[in-house]
């Protein structure tokens, strides 16, 4: 799934409705002369350049530094303020009317000025376009149309009442393009990236992208850097950590495996480099094809529950670099739970397994296969997977294997229902229950599981989405997670912590991993 890794303040509160928020900015015309330039490695890919198409984190970071949206994530918050935005909030007791009033003279990187037509335009170009991998389904569903009274005016009338609005434009989502520089009814396919915010993309390639600060750039972050140069390793693990082990590289980030952290954390001072630590709400599940002939039998999905060892599975494949997880919204998210542990335990249980497979009239070893991609949720979750194979063989009460496939085939046959059994990654898009909710069970959801229950689409999702204190929402959420943990449509295994290893000439790295997952490369600074 995506990102979309990695509690939370309601962006809103009733008040807003009458007085709207307001930010300061100052123009960053000397960003050239700030410090110099950082080289940074990372083992994900950067899957899209034009915002209308990425839904990943490797995207996104390429969004959150090139583009500008209405509003952004502070530094340490979870709470969006403004960005291009003077002002913004709800305008009614509904939140289904949101007015933006843009900075005075905003720019482009080319020189050409943003106004209230290029924020439609983007919109409604994303929405138009509708990329199968992009982020219109998921994000913007919520937006009926926009309108735009004058050059500095934004006005958001949305089909339902959307709390979590404000979050999601946000967010990589929310990226404002030139309407003079892309198609409407496209993608743009050249790899290049005409945006309005702190850093301008200078080159993409396979191997390495090169970002320079913005001199147009007018918004609330201050450059420390120059220039960002991100050089990709495609998930080879050992050459990332040797390449920041040799300075080659200034930092490592989303890659390392948890035993070389656990090695460099070893090594201290020795080793010239350090592990800097973020918080995060990063999960990752077992996804279960509720149509699927071995795993659409609830004996079988409520066996394997009975089975998984979260602690020996985050000890042996993590290193205490993840968390177990007992539930679909993850700790430090409003209206987060434990019905995994409550029902099913945090030991492997077979007596409790072997009675759900006879009650479903299982007999015999379960044939079953983990099917696995390294290439999007990173090499561990082969080994993982084996140990959770292992886990089940243990038992007696099943026959697994794992099978590992490139992503782009990964994809194809999950849409083709050919798994019964696989691995979904969830890096959120913004702070918010609803993030680790509606994505997965709502209308079209990114599972493509087969599974569909009315009280959640029907009742729960419609009914929070329009409350603005979100801590008034756990008790629905939680009659949601109680209902997940009892169908098992999916199986909650780990929550990740997000990691860097830098060297010691380079600080800000933790303004870099914080609850909101944007990496702010204009944090960054190197002596």
């Amino acid at each position: 799934m995506n990102k979309r890794t990695q509690r939370y303040a309601p962006f809103l509160a009733a008040g807003l409705a009458a007085g709207l928020l307001t930010a300061c900015g100052t123009d960053q015309g000397d960003a050239a002369d700030t410090g110099g330039g950082v080289v940074m490695g990372m083992s994900d890919a950067v899957l899209a350049t034009d915002p209308a198409a990425g839904y990943d984190p490797g995207s996104w970071m390429l969004f959150n530094n090139v583009f500008q949206s209405l509003l952004s994530f502070p530094k340490g918050g979870t709470q969006p303020e403004p960005d291009a935005a003077e002002e913004c909030g709800f305008t009614d007791a509904h939140t289904r009317v949101f007015r933006c009033t843009l900075r005075s003279g905003l720019k482009f990187s080319n020189g050409n000025a943003l106004t209230s037509k290029d924020v439609k335009f983007s919109f409604d170009r994303t929405r138009e376009i509708n990329a199968a991998d992009g982020p219109a389904g998921a994000m913007l569903s919520s937006i009926d149309h926009i309108e735009t009274p004058d050059a500095r005016t934004v006005v958001f009338r949305l089909k339902v009442p959307d709390a979590t609005f404000p979050s999601k434009i946000a967010s990589g989502a929310g990226s404002i393009v030139d309407h003079r520089e892309y198609p409407y009814d496209r993608l743009r396919s050249d790899h290049k990236a005409i945006g309005s915010g702190p850093y301008t993309l200078e080159s993409f390639s396979d191997d390495q992208s090169v970002f320079k600060a913005n001199p147009k750039y007018r918004g609330p972050a201050e450059h420390k850097n120059s220039a960002v140069t991100l050089k990709f390793f495609h998930d080879d693990q050992k050459k990332l950590k040797q390449a920041v082990l040799d300075g080659d590289i200034d930092l490592a980030y989303r890659g390392l495996a948890a035993e070389d952290i656990a090695d460099i954390e070893q090594q201290g001072d020795e080793s010239g480099v350090e592990v800097v630590e973020g918080s995060s709400a990063e999960v990752q599940h077992l996804v279960f094809n509720m149509d699927h002939p071995v795993t659409g039998k609830p004996g079988v999905r409520k066996a394997l529950a009975y089975l998984l060892d979260r602690d020996a599975l985050v000890e042996k494949v993590h290193n205490g670099t993840a968390t177990p997880l007992y539930s679909i919204i993850p700790s430090g998210i409003t209206a987060h739970t434990t019905p995994f542990f409550d029902t099913y335990g945090a030991r492997p249980q077979r007596d409790k397994a072997a009675a759900a497979l006879r009650e479903d009239g299982v007999r015999g070893k379960v044939d079953l296969t983990l099917w696995a991609t390294p290439s999007r949720y990173g090499p561990a979750t082969v080994q993982e997977f084996k140990a959770i194979a292992e886990q089940l063989n243990d038992s007696g009460l099943f026959d697994a294997k794992v099978r590992s496939v490139p992503f782009e085939q990964y994809e194809k046959d999950i849409k083709a229902g050919k798994y019964g059994v696989y691995a979904k990654g969830w890096v959120p898009d913004y702070p918010d229950p609803d993030n680790f909710t509606q994505p997965f069970f709502g209308h079209d959801n990114v599972l493509q599981n087969n599974y569909t229950n009315k009280t959640i689409t029907d009742r729960i999702l419609p009914g929070t989405a329009g409350v603005s204190e979100r801590s008034a929402t756990a008790e629905d959420f939680g009659e949601l997670q109680d209902i997940v943990a009892d169908e098992l449509p999916l199986l909650p295994i780990w929550q990740g912590k997000q990691y860097a290893v830098t060297s010691d000439r380079v600080t800000g790295v933790e303004w870099c991993l914080d609850a909101s997952t944007v990496f702010r490369f204009w944090e960054l600074e190197k002596h």
